[in-house]
């Protein structure tokens, strides 16, 4: 696909905005590995690639598995995730795909068992943050492929 707009370039100062959240995010109890592996998936959901290309790279970098990358699309059926990063997958999927404007109360129960207030809290502005970045990528496609390791921090 054709690149609409050069968003990395032009568009600097308005994702400068977004720059704190992320530098909040990185010092949050949550950690790198269970952060960038809910920002895969619900890159997965929304279908960006530009951020699939880079969360898999980054991830990789982190020394996570091809076999847990493979079958993230189905995580709900493979062994390699822990509970707190299956209770981590599943709230992001229903805050990324609010059905009738609800999250069901058992992904929150779930969710709840797994992570304290902060870390919820802190859960859920990452998911609603990636979901941004991942509309503003799908809006304007940047080149895919291009991202290397680091190259935003």
């Amino acid at each position: 696909m054709e690149t609409r707009i050069n968003f990395l370039e032009n568009g600097k100062d308005a994702l400068k905005t977004l720059y704190p959240v992320g530098g909040y995010l990185a010092k949050s109890q949550l950690g790198k590995s269970l952060l960038d592996l809910v920002y895969f998936r619900v890159s997965q959901i929304n279908g960006c690639a530009f951020c699939l290309d880079m969360h898999s790279k980054d991830l990789r970098a982190a020394g996570e598995t091809e076999q847990r990358l493979h079958t993230l699309n189905a995580w709900r059926e493979a062994p390699f995730y822990s509970d707190h990063e299956l209770a981590a997958l599943d709230w992001a999927e229903a805050v990324t795909k609010i059905t009738n404007g609800n999250i069901p109360d058992e992904v929150f129960a779930t969710a709840r068992k797994q992570f304290s207030e902060q870390e919820l809290i802190d859960l859920t502005l990452a998911v609603t943050t990636i979901n941004t970045y991942n509309r503003i990528n799908i809006a304007f496609r940047p080149p895919v492929g291009t991202y290397v390791v680091g190259q935003f921090n």
